[in-house]
């Protein structure tokens, strides 16, 4: 009656590992089949009336090779943390697609404007002047990308620098830049 008892009230076994069968003598076992009928942990889903006349055993089911008994400390299951991960990510993705294509957008109009101003044989230096404002929302789309951990750090300081290089080389073709002469000591 122990074993009966502590099996009843630890564990909780899932329907299809054990067989119930009932006994006509009700004695052997409990006094009260409801009062069993209660003490057992997996008996919410069976009805009364099986128990009524009869006692109640616990068979373990053979399987092919071995024995065993096994029980589940939870019966429900948690969601899954892998497809939280998997649909957070693809938001992620999105996102920073979204920033990075807005970034290389207008860097490609930047670059488009310098080329078409460097091949200008009679370019003026007001001309430039559109130029930079393109560069002002190229450099503010790097920066957002980096600050929404789209785009490293770096990746964004070197892009910076690739449009002020080439913008600085339209200026040098045309004689609008002289670059000063370094000392040297």
């Amino acid at each position: 009656m122990a074993a009966v008892q502590c099996l009843s009230s630890c564990l909780a076994f899932p329907k299809q590992q054990f067989t119930i069968v009932t006994s006509s003598s009700s004695s052997l076992l409990f006094s009260n089949p409801k009062s069993a009928l209660r003490s057992l942990s997996f008996s919410n889903h069976l009805s009364e009336t099986s128990f009524s006349k009869g006692s109640l055993c616990l068979k373990p089911i053979e399987r092919n090779t071995r024995r065993s008994v096994v029980c589940e400390a939870a019966p429900t299951k948690k969601a899954d943390s892998a497809a939280k991960r998997a649909r957070q990510a693809e938001k992620r993705r999105i996102y920073n697609k979204a920033k990075k294509s807005e970034m290389k957008t207008r860097m490609k109009k930047v670059l488009d404007a310098l080329d078409v101003l460097k091949k200008k044989t009679d370019a003026q230096s007001e001309e430039i002047i559109q130029v930079e404002k393109l560069i002002a929302e190229a450099y503010s789309a790097i920066d957002k990308a980096v600050k929404a951990g789209s785009l490293h750090r770096n990746t964004g300081a070197n892009r910076k620098s690739r449009l002020a290089r080439r913008k600085k080389a339209v200026e040098i073709h045309h004689g609008w830049y002289a670059p000063s002469a370094t000392l040297t000591a």
